[in-house]
């Protein structure tokens, strides 16, 4: 086993050996490490080893010394001998040289200048070589700052081009050429910048001439529309011409009708056509494209362009504070909207892609919307009609303006109902002033007509037909008083006002008519319906204006028909038609009739309340006059002559005569029961504490006369002993106290048989007492009569059962 170990040391030192002998030095110290990392006392045993490698190799060393050592003594000996040699031969080359050096000198000195002129000659030709290749640079360098002076933009960025690509890459690495590299970017931003400047003049110049571009195109198309109207009426006459008209060199349709180009026509015309392109310089916005296109950054101008563009409706849309006073104020804003949108047409159709189609309708869509709140707005200012209508042919042509041009204008038409609106209460007002000039300069009383002339002058202002009266010798009076003429004449007028509005709305016969259907109803029910009805309410207003306001409406009412056959004539709409809105003339002078008729009897009663109030009794006479109250009197006198001027109201047939009738017998009968009411009242006032029988007498007398008035058939038509019906409750009391049967009274009391039956027992108690208490104090020595005493206790008596029939009506 030890054999076996010693064997293995042996071959690893040998190993180890060869492998120090094989390698370099610096690599020796991890082979000489693993020496001391095997088994104990192992380097020992190598040194030894070595030690016996080392004495090897010098035994070798010193035998291959020993075999070469005469071969080197004969070569020293050889070396030694060729040195002389080399020595001689060292100054022989020496002198050679020297002599040689002498000799080519002059000839390197030529060679010199050759080589000097071979140079100069090379670097002058590569000179010329490279100043071939700069002078097309510097050239189209010189070209570009020409460009720049003279404003060539588009034709400076291109030759910048050219330079990028084709001349500058040639001579790039010259100085003056990454000169010229440097400064191109900002030749280019100084392009964009003078470019952008000159875009940014644009946009302020068409901001300024907007409202000479809108007003030709209005007025184009107004010419237009216009011709169409010719044309309309001439369609079936033969051929006709179709005139052209643009602001952007291309046709439009209007009303369905194509306006193509003709040279010829053009030519003949006899005003030039403008265009946008004569009114407004579009190059700087070309200009502007183009050069943005070349610099890559088109999206950056397109976005600007719009963004400004916006900017500029936006202020273009904001109306003037006082633009409602003048129509010059709606034109001016008109004028500049249609110029706006016309160049923004003609910009979208002169590039391509700057604006697009849906930039402008969005644009479109705004301006709307904001054009229509403006518009409703400042036409609420509008007290003129003549304005509003003014407005509305301006909405009119700036609606087919820019439906030329291919935007929607629907809403503005839809607007216009609204303006009409507007238009008819603006014309309400103005009629309504009109109604009340005309109701207080009217005398009201009827028209007279002194020769033929001038009735037939009334009759072709009013459709005043009347058999009898035509009859009638000159002079003669007409029944109405001046009003009416006057009112049905405005009414016509008012209506011719209503249709202007309608005219150019692009609606149907059908349409218009209901228009003017509408509108008048509205001028009957509302404001001449008012006006009669503030007329028949003021206080100046006596009861014979009142009977002629009657005999007015009366009037007014036949003449209805007249104004629905007028405006049939007017739209050629058959009043036949389904749909068509009839007039509500009848119930507007129905309703004033019945104000009227209603503000007599109030009138009639305040009358009868003034002589009432002019009663002076004296309630503790003791016996009476003998004849009736002067007040009463003068109050019958005046009933009497008030009730003979019914007599003028209408009876031409036997509706208005059976009207008229009614009207008087009402206004008699009210007056009668006012009348017997006030003087109830009278005799049972809270105030008055006594009454004698002498009192009782004289106001007896008062209401006989009162019956002898309701007797005497004041008013025509009463049945019988009707109107004194009205003093029955006042008879039957009277009667009770003169003839003093209470107890006739108390026995039939309840009794539809009773002769007393309509006095009621709260009444008779409440005038009992009044004249009990003047009994009591008339004769204080009356207790000590009997028959005073006895009527004493018989008053007392009926109060009692006049209060126990009063108790028992109210349990």
């Amino acid at each position: 086993m030890a054999e076996n170990e010693t064997l293995e040391c042996i071959t690893e030192h040998e190993r180890i050996l060869q492998e120090i002998e094989s390698t370099d030095t610096a690599c020796v110290g991890p082979t000489l490490r693993s020496i001391y990392d095997d088994q104990p006392n192992a380097h020992k045993r190598f040194m030894e080893k070595l030690d016996a490698r080392i004495r090897n190799h010098d035994r070798e060393i010193e035998k291959m010394c020993n075999f070469h050592h005469q071969g080197f003594v004969d070569a020293i000996t050889e070396l030694l001998k060729v040195r002389a040699d080399a020595e001689k031969l060292m100054g022989q080359v020496t002198d050679t040289n020297r002599r040689l050096q002498e000799a080519g000198r002059e000839v390197t000195a030529q060679t010199e200048e050759v080589i000097r002129c071979r140079i100069q000659q090379r670097n002058m030709a590569t000179t010329v070589e490279k100043l071939q290749l700069c002078i097309p640079v510097l050239e189209m360098y010189s070209k570009l700052k020409e460009q720049l002076e003279s404003k060539r933009y588009y034709a400076a960025l291109k030759t910048m081009e050219q330079l990028e690509k084709v001349y500058i890459p040639r001579v790039s690495h010259y100085r003056f050429c990454q000169i010229m590299a440097e400064n191109l970017p900002r030749l280019r931003e100084e392009i964009k910048e003078i470019s952008m400047s000159d875009l940014k003049d644009f946009l302020e110049s068409i901001r300024k001439h907007s409202d000479k571009v809108g007003e030709t195109a209005m007025r184009q198309a107004q010419q237009h529309r216009t011709f169409n109207s010719a044309v309309a009426k001439q369609a079936s006459t033969g051929h006709y011409t179709k005139p052209m008209y643009s602001l952007n060199g291309r046709t439009h349709t209007h009303n369905g009708l194509m306006i193509e180009e003709d040279s010829g026509e053009e030519e003949e015309a006899d005003e030039e056509v403008l265009t946008a392109q004569d009114l407004v310089d579009f190059s700087p916005v070309y200009r502007c494209l183009h050069i943005y296109t070349v610099l890559g950054d088109r999206e950056t101008f397109e976005n600007y362009y719009r963004k400004q563009r916006k900017k500029q409706a936006r202020l273009v849309l904001q109306p003037q504070a006082n633009m409602h006073e003048t129509v010059e104020g709606y034109r001016r804003y008109f004028n500049q909207i249609v110029g706006f949108f016309v160049v923004e047409d003609h910009i979208l159709h002169a590039t391509q892609g700057l604006v697009t189609r849906a930039f402008t309708d969005e644009l479109w869509n705004m301006a709307l919307s904001k054009i229509i709140a403006v518009l409703r707005t400042h036409s609420s200012y509008c007290e003129d009609p003549d304005l509003v209508l003014e407005l509305k042919n301006l909405i009119v042509i700036f609606a087919d303006t820019l439906q030329g041009y291919g935007f929607p204008v629907n809403r503005l038409f839809d607007l216009l109902f609204e303006v009409r609106d507007q238009y008819n209460e603006t014309l309400l007002k103005k009629w309504a002033l009109v109604f009340r000039e005309i109701f207080e300069l009217d005398n009201y009383s009827p028209i007279p007509v002194e020769t033929e002339e001038e009735y037939k002058h009334v009759v072709s202002r009013f459709p005043f037909h009347d058999t009898e009266i035509e009859k009638q010798d000159f002079p003669k009076k007409l029944p109405m008083s001046q009003s009416v003429p006057q009112i049905y004449t405005q009414v016509k007028e008012f209506i011719y006002a209503s249709l202007k509005f309608s005219e150019s709305l692009h609606r149907s016969s059908t349409e218009i008519d209901d228009m003017l259907r509408k509108s008048t109803n509205l001028l009957l029910t509302r404001t001449l319906s008012s006006c009669l009805q503030n007329l028949i309410k003021k206080p100046h207003i006596g009861l014979t204006e009142l009977v002629q306001i009657i005999i007015n409406t009366t009037h007014l009412e036949q003449a209805c028909r007249y104004l629905e056959e007028f405006i049939t004539n007017i739209t050629n709409v058959s009043p036949e038609t389904v749909h068509t809105t009839r007039l509500y003339g009848l119930s507007t002078f129905k309703d004033a009739r019945h104000a009227a008729e209603g503000e007599i009897y109030t009138k009639l009663n305040q009358k009868i309340d003034e002589f009432i109030q002019l009663a002076d009794y004296e309630w503790g006479m003791a016996e009476s006059d003998g004849r009736a109250s002067g007040y009463l009197m003068d109050l019958i006198n005046f009933l009497r002559s008030t009730f003979q001027v019914f007599t003028h109201l209408p009876n031409n047939n036997n509706d208005h005569a059976s009207m008229s009738g009614k009207v008087a017998q009402t206004a008699c009968m009210s007056a009668c029961k006012h009348l017997s009411t006030s003087l109830m009242q009278m005799l049972l006032d809270t105030e008055l504490k006594q009454i004698s029988m002498g009192a009782i007498q004289q106001f007896n007398l008062d209401v006989i006369q009162c019956e002898l008035f309701a007797s005497s058939e004041p008013v025509p038509g009463f049945q019988g002993d009707t109107l004194q019906l009205a003093f029955i409750d006042l008879r039957q009391l009277l009667d009770l106290f003169m003839v003093w049967d209470w107890s006739t009274y108390l026995a039939d009391y309840g009794q539809p048989t009773s002769k007393y039956l309509r006095v009621n027992p709260a009444t008779a108690l409440a005038l009992l007492e009044k004249m009990k208490d003047t009994s009591k104090k008339n004769n204080i020595f009356s207790q000590f009569r009997k028959n005073d005493r006895d009527k004493q206790k018989l008053i007392e008596t009926v109060v009692k059962q006049l209060r126990s029939l009063v108790n028992g009506m109210s349990s």
